[in-house]
This record gives structure tokens, C-alpha cells and sequence, in this order.
């Protein structure tokens, strides 16, 4: 019972469902259908409940799968949103990309034609840098490096040939470019270079090759020739090509060419050879007058070797000190007196031996020892004037040569000055004989130089006048005392040449009207002085008064001149003009008047 009115009372107090339905207990009589009744209803209300619940649980489980569906769509929007950030990313990343990438393309591109200009650039470079190690840089003309290797191409072609071609090399020098140089400046001188250079190309074939060596000097390669004649006939054109005059800028400049050429095989069989060979017979044409063209001969190396011995035996000589000092007595013309003397240098090889200057100062002034030689000279001629004055002798002026080399070296006035300080001599017993060609190279320097002896108190004179080439102009410009007549115009008096004698006389007269004394060289006969007095000629020397002697003689015969009659000679030998006399009559006037 109470079980029942505790279901009772549950089911009294729970609401029924709509569509549920309550067993009807009118039809019901019995207890028995009463509580299976009852018992039913309970069942039929479990089974309420346990739908009721599962309802409730599908609401529930509808519930979490909505809040899932939720979840889920939310998630799908954040993937979605994510998606979007990635897109938008993406396309950010992919814009950035693309810049870098433009960027890094225009960077590629602009380094590769960077690169490409840098390798052209490089490449023409190389290509300059490659011509110019062969190519001279003024002419544009090969240079000897480059002529080396055609040369020894040439060579090799000529043997393969077997003999049937020769090879031809002339070596080429400017006469006197120097001269351009020194007195219409470098510029003139290297466009006259160029000048040059463009008529030797224009002179040869295609397959030949002109070469400049350096300074004024060109190489010539003809690379076949059947003879030693046609390479004779080039040159001759070439000579002619270089003869005619330079226009450069308003000067008219004149130079020519002197040639040596030598030939493969019968010259030299190797590069060398050839090239030393050409400078050999090259070298023969100058001293042989320039402007010449001279072949190869062996016998020119025995002189060759033969100088380069002497050159050798000059720098010894000078450590040894083999070099002596001779004195050339100048005479005044009217009364016989000593009135000075020349320092001429020796050579003295061996006690036996004394070498003349016109063996060894040419050599010595190519090899460059003339500049140690000249301060020895320089030096010795001031101690020993100093030596003379200092015993009571007089020598008057002592001159001393001095070679353009010297005069223009850029320690010339410096060694004068230190070598007056060292002698203690006094600068107005010293002269310096200059040639024409040693005045005029460099102008302006040579007129401060001279005017700086001047000051010091030493003369000047021109040497071999007459000689030279320049232009008279420099007599009054430069500070010059004395003039020096050439000794080949003075011995050509009384000779065939009668143009001599009106030389003389023009220099004898121009120097009066200049002021200026003049010296006669080379007297040697009577004849010769006679004239020269008769036209008033102030000073001379010559082997008609004395050779010149050593220091010592010399010092003798100035103690013995120092009472010399004062007679003039000119009247005594005035009668004898016109008499046949020999160059080889020595008495000397000094003589005469020790007997008179």
C-alpha cells in the first residue's frame, strides 16, 4: 500500500504529457486487475520517463551537436579568416617577392652590363697596354722589341727559303737633331721626330717595318731583298724623303740622315749580330761626314773592338792618373811676347807613348768620361797657373777647352767655383774655349753661364771660328773676348785656296769692329805670319813658335822671355812675304830674338 500510494502520490503530482493517457479503473473490480493496472501505468509512466529522458537527451546530444555545428562554424571562420590572413599574406609576400625580384633582375642586369663594360673595358686595356709595350709612344711606329721579333721572324723565313732571300737592317741617325733641340725647344724637336717618322713609313713597303730606337734613332727592317742593292736604293730614299724641309709650326727645319745597314746572312747570322753590325757601319757613316749611307764591312769591328778597348784603357787612365797637361804658347803678333798659352790635354800611355787628343776625346765624349776628364783638366790648368804665379812667372791667360758636354752639365759652374777655391786662383788669369756648336745649344743657359764667368772674372773665346753653322747673331750677344780663326783657313794662306786669305781678313775685321781679340791658330810659316800681321792680326800660335811642352818647359821659356827685345817682328819679316817657305820651317820668333 504505501508502495502504491507512493506511486499514487507520484503520479498525482506529476503533470500528464499531452499525449499521454491515464488507464481508466471504472472497468477495474478486482484488486488484482487493480494493481496490475496499476503496475502497468507504472510501466507505461517509466517508459514515459525513459522517453521523456531520452528526449532529453536528444536535446541535449541536439544541443552539443548545435554547439559543435557552433564551434565548428566558428572554427570554419577563424580557418577562413586564417585563410584570408594566409591569402593576404601570401599576396603581400608574393608583391614583396616580385619587387625583390624586379629588383634583383634589374640588379642582375645592371651588373652584367657593368661586368660587360668592365671585360670590354679590360679588354681594350690589355689591347692598349699590349701596344704600347710595343709600339713607341711618340711615333707610333714599332719599337725595338717588337722590330727584334720581326726581325728574327724574318730570319727563320729565310732559312726556310734556303738562302734564296736575304734580310736587310738599316740603322738610322739624325745629323745634328740635337742642334733642334737645344734651340727651338723639345716640343719642335718631337714633332720633327714625327715628321720623320711619317716619311720613313711612307718610304717602305707593307711588309717592312720601321722602328723607332729611341731618341733620334730608327730601325729600318726589310724583311726580302735579293741584294745588298736594294736595300742601297731604300736608303737613298729614305735620305732624300728626310731631306726635304720640316715645316714645323713657322719654323722650316732642315736634317738629314746617316745610315748603316747590314744584311743576313752575310752580315750576321743571328738577331743580334745584325742589329750591332747596323749601329757599327751606322756609326762609320757619321764619322765619315753623316749624311751618308754606309754597308757593313768586317774590318769595322776590328775598329770597333779597337774603341771599345780604348775606352776601357780611359777609365784606367783616369784612375791612374795617365793624363798630362802640354802648354801652347799665344804670342802677340807685333811684338813676339808671350801673352798666354793653351792647356792641351795627353794622353800618356806609356813612357814611350803619348796619345794626341784627337785619338781618345771623341771617344771619351761619346762614352760620358769627358766630364770627369774635363774637371781634371780644369783643376790641374788652375794649380799650375796658381804654381807659376806664385814662382814669379806670369803666364798671362791660361785657356782651358771645355766641351759643350761639360759646359752644359748642371755641375759646370759649381766645379769652377770650388776648383778657384781649392787653387787660390785668381779667375782673371783663366780663359774658357768654347766651339760655335757648344755656344749655341740652349741659349738662354749658355748666355747665364757665360755672364756668370764673366762676373767671376775669366774670359771667353770662341775656338775653331768659323767652323760652325749658327748664326753670327751670338757675337754680340754673348759676353765673348776673344775669337780663335780655325787653323785650316790659316794654313791655306799663301796656298791655292785663295778664299782663305779673304776669310781671315773678314774675321780679322770683324773682330776690331767687335772689340774683340783675335787669335790666328796654326801658324806654321813665315808666309802665314807675314800675312796675318799685315792685316793687323793681334795674337797666334802655332808650331811657327813652339810645340806645345809640359808644364816645366813651358815655365822655362816664360823665365827666358822675360826680357825680350820689343822690335817688332812685323818689320822684319815684312821683306820676306811672298818668299817660298815649307810648313816644315820650325825657328820660332822667340829664337830670332834671342840671337838678335
Amino acid at each position: 500500500m504505501t508502495t502504491n500510494t507512493h506511486n499514487q502520490q507520484q503520479n498525482v503530482t506529476r503533470p500528464l504529457e499531452a499525449d499521454e493517457s491515464v488507464p481508466s479503473l471504472a472497468g477495474i473490480h478486482t484488486l488484482a486487475e487493480r494493481e496490475s493496472a496499476i503496475l502497468a501505468g507504472e510501466d507505461a509512466a517509466d517508459h514515459r520517463q525513459e522517453a521523456a529522458d531520452k528526449r532529453e537527451d536528444a536535446a541535449d546530444q541536439r544541443q552539443e551537436a548545435a554547439d559543435q555545428r557552433h564551434e565548428a562554424a566558428e572554427r570554419r571562420q577563424e580557418a577562413a579568416d586564417k585563410r584570408e590572413e594566409v591569402v593576404r599574406a601570401e599576396d603581400e609576400l608574393s608583391v614583396r617577392h616580385k619587387e625583390q625580384l624586379r629588383e634583383a633582375n634589374e640588379s642582375l642586369i645592371i651588373a652584367t652590363v657593368h661586368a660587360q663594360t668592365m671585360a670590354e673595358t679590360a679588354k681594350k686595356a690589355t689591347a692598349q697596354m699590349a701596344y704600347m709595350a710595343e709600339h713607341d709612344f711618340l711615333t707610333g711606329l714599332p719599337n725595338r722589341a717588337l722590330l727584334t721579333d720581326r726581325l728574327a721572324q724574318s730570319i727563320v723565313l729565310a732559312q726556310r727559303h734556303g738562302g734564296g732571300k736575304k734580310v736587310a737592317l738599316m740603322f738610322l741617325d739624325l745629323d745634328h737633331f740635337k742642334h733642334v733641340n737645344d734651340s727651338f725647344g723639345h716640343e719642335v724637336g718631337d714633332q720633327l721626330l714625327q715628321s720623320v717618322a711619317k716619311r720613313l713609313h711612307e718610304c717602305v713597303r707593307h711588309s717592312d717595318t720601321v722602328s723607332r730606337h729611341g731618341g733620334d734613332e730608327f730601325l729600318v727592317l726589310l724583311a726580302e731583298v735579293e741584294d745588298v742593292q736594294d736595300a742601297t736604293l731604300t736608303a737613298e730614299k729614305l735620305m732624300q724623303a728626310v731631306a726635304r724641309p720640316h715645316f714645323i709650326g713657322d719654323h722650316q727645319l732642315h736634317v738629314t740622315l746617316s745610315i748603316g745597314i747590314s744584311l743576313y746572312p752575310d752580315d750576321g747570322m743571328d738577331v743580334a749580330t745584325v742589329i750591332r753590325n747596323a749601329d757599327v757601319a751606322m756609326y762609320h757613316a757619321k764619322k765619315n761626314g753623316q749624311n751618308k749611307c754606309q754597308l757593313f764591312t768586317p774590318d769595322m769591328n776590328v775598329r770597333a773592338t779597337a774603341r771599345r778597348s780604348v775606352e776601357q784603357a780611359l777609365h784606367r787612365a783616369l784612375d791612374q792618373h795617365e793624363f798630362v797637361l802640354h802648354y801652347q804658347p799665344k804670342v802677340n803678333l807685333e811684338t813676339g811676347a808671350i801673352v798666354g798659352a793653351e792647356a792641351l790635354i795627353r794622353w800618356q800611355r806609356s813612357a814611350r807613348r803619348l796619345v794626341h787628343p784627337a785619338e781618345f776625346v771623341g771617344i771619351a765624349e761619346e762614352c760620358g768620361l769627358i766630364l770627369p776628364i774635363g774637371r781634371w783638366a780644369l783643376h790641374e790648368v788652375c794649380r799650375q797657373t796658381q804654381a807659376w804665379l806664385q814662382a814669379g812667372l806670369d803666364p798671362g791667360l791660361v785657356a782651358t777647352n771645355v766641351s759643350a758636354a761639360e759646359f752644359h752639365g748642371k755641375d759646370f759652374l759649381a766645379g769652377v767655383r770650388s776648383t778657384l777655391d781649392d787653387t787660390g786662383l785668381d779667375p782673371h788669369h783663366l780663359e774658357f774655349e768654347l766651339t760655335e756648336s757648344g755656344l749655341i745649344q740652349d741659349t738662354v743657359q749658355t748666355t747665364e753661364i757665360l755672364h756668370t764667368l764673366k762676373g767671376l772674372g775669366a774670359q771667353i773665346a770662341v775656338d775653331d771660328f768659323g767652323t760652325g753653322y749658327s748664326s753670327l747673331s751670338y757675337l754680340w750677344r754673348f759676353p765673348i773676348d776673344e775669337l780663335k780663326i780655325d787653323q785650316s783657313f790659316v794654313q791655306a794662306i799663301c796656298g791655292d785656296a785663295g778664299n782663305a786669305e779673304a776669310i781671315v781678313s773678314a774675321v780679322i775685321a770683324m773682330g776690331a769692329s767687335l772689340k774683340q781679340r783675335v787669335v790666328a791658330e796654326g801658324i806654321e810659316t813665315r808666309g802665314q805670319l807675314a800675312f796675318l800681321q799685315s792685316r793687323n792680326c793681334g795674337e797666334g800660335q802655332g808650331f811657327y813658335f813652339g810645340r806645345p811642352v809640359p808644364a816645366e818647359q813651358f815655365a822655362a821659356l816664360l823665365a827666358s822671355n822675360r826680357h825680350l827685345p820689343t822690335t817688332p817682328a812685323k818689320r822684319r819679316l815684312s821683306q820676306k812675304v811672298g818668299q817660298p817657305t815649307g810648313k816644315n820651317v820650325t825657328p820660332s820668333i822667340l829664337a830670332e830674338n834671342k840671337k838678335a
